[in-house]
């Protein structure tokens, strides 16, 4: 039985998979961990979680929270953000430029590719890296 909470995909069948849909995993990986953190650090009220979460994952904040990042990516690390940022996108939200849109997809196809590879821990280490100064939304 196939565990989908923990894959280790081989990186070719991970590189035959669209950028885009990378990122439609490492979407998920992403507010997931958001939430995670939200809940386990008591930063917010019941009430507060959906709009903090959100404040947290929308365009402009990943664009931000990604530029932390950069510096600590591994090469192979580095095309996948690359390969993510580079996509063509067909429409991006009122709420961001094209350029954060393109940077927030990049951290996604880079999230998705590494869940779906098994590199928990190198997620969370980069997470974390994005998480240091918590007031930065």
């Amino acid at each position: 039985m196939q565990n989908y909470f923990h894959l280790t995909m081989d990186p070719r069948e991970i590189n035959q998979i669209s950028a885009l849909g990378l990122a439609h995993c490492g979407d998920a990986v992403f507010e997931l961990l958001v939430r995670s953190f939200l809940c386990s650090t008591g930063k917010a009220t019941t009430r507060d979680l959906h709009r903090l979460t959100v404040s947290y994952v929308n365009a402009p904040a990943q664009a931000a929270r990604v530029e932390r990042m950069l510096p600590l990516l591994t090469e192979d690390e580095l095309a996948f953000y690359r390969r993510g940022r580079n996509a063509h996108v067909h429409a991006v939200p009122k709420n961001a430029t094209h350029e954060q849109y393109s940077k927030a997809t990049g951290l996604e196809c880079l999230f998705g590719a590494l869940y779906l590879a098994g590199k928990l821990d190198r997620i969370n280490e980069l997470f974390l890296s994005t998480m240091e100064d918590t007031n930065a939304v």
